[in-house]
């Protein structure tokens, strides 16, 4: 039976010592290494960034060197490939960050949020960063509207909870999460401090992982935040294992 998998993370890729040069981080090589594929053919979606060519250029040289066939899915000015037919080839779809709201309407408009689920269902695993991450969920926290947060609820709902980003690192998400949880405007939610991620197996979070070493006790983690008796619970997740 397919397991199916996403990685929905705060990180993916890392800076090096060369300016604009990136290196898959180590939440990225698990992707890679759980597609079972000695030569993992990978697309990228750079939607939310409205297919900006750097970013592209940066991630096709990154993944390149660790030997990937590498593609892209582009919707500017009109795809260049047919979504079903190149998402249906990939064993890895990496989305990066950007805006989730614009992310969410064009992919509607050409189709691509069925071709996502069909290539979920069967067997290619999905991941991503920012935008990247929250698209798969029911909704959760964005800047895709203003410097001010704003709540997106349209996500593809692959897995049913809300999501949040960049936990530790911009001061009005973890708030923000917290209250519409609190409100009842995302169901129980997921989220993730800058550089990790959360590994979902059919549609339960199995592991949590990092792109570097982290302190286990108060490094980087994941969170579950949930109501509980009519109070907001935030139970932070630390690398490794989730205990159910």
């Amino acid at each position: 039976m397919t397991t199916r998998r996403i990685l929905a993370t705060s990180g993916g890729f890392l800076a090096t010592d060369r300016w604009g040069v990136l290196t898959p981080g180590a939440m990225l090589l698990e992707a890679l290494r759980l597609t079972g594929a000695e030569r993992p053919r990978v697309c990228l979606v750079m939607t939310a960034s409205g297919d900006d060519a750097s970013y592209l250029a940066r991630s096709y040289a990154a993944l390149g060197a660790l030997g990937c066939d590498v593609d892209h899915l582009a919707l500017f000015t009109m795809p260049n490939r047919e979504p079903e037919e190149v998402l249906a080839r990939s064993d890895l779809v990496w989305v990066g960050g950007g805006s989730v709201a614009n992310l969410l309407a064009l992919w509607r408009l050409h189709g691509v949020d069925h071709a996502m689920r069909a290539a979920w269902e069967r067997g290619t695993i999905l991941a991503g960063v920012s935008a990247g991450s929250i698209c798969w969920h029911v909704g959760g926290p964005t800047d895709s509207f203003g410097p001010t947060l704003r709540l997106v609820t349209d996500g593809l709902a692959l897995l049913p909870y809300g999501n949040g980003v960049h936990y530790d690192s911009e001061a009005q998400r973890r708030p923000l999460l917290q209250r519409v949880v609190g409100d009842g405007l995302l169901p129980t939610s997921y989220a993730t401090d800058d550089r990790v991620g959360i590994l979902y197996e059919d549609t339960e979070p199995t592991r949590v992982l990092a792109d570097i070493d982290v302190d286990g006790v108060d490094g980087p983690a994941a969170y579950r935040i949930e109501r509980v008796g009519g109070e907001v619970v935030e139970t932070r997740l630390p690398v490794g294992p989730i205990s159910s």
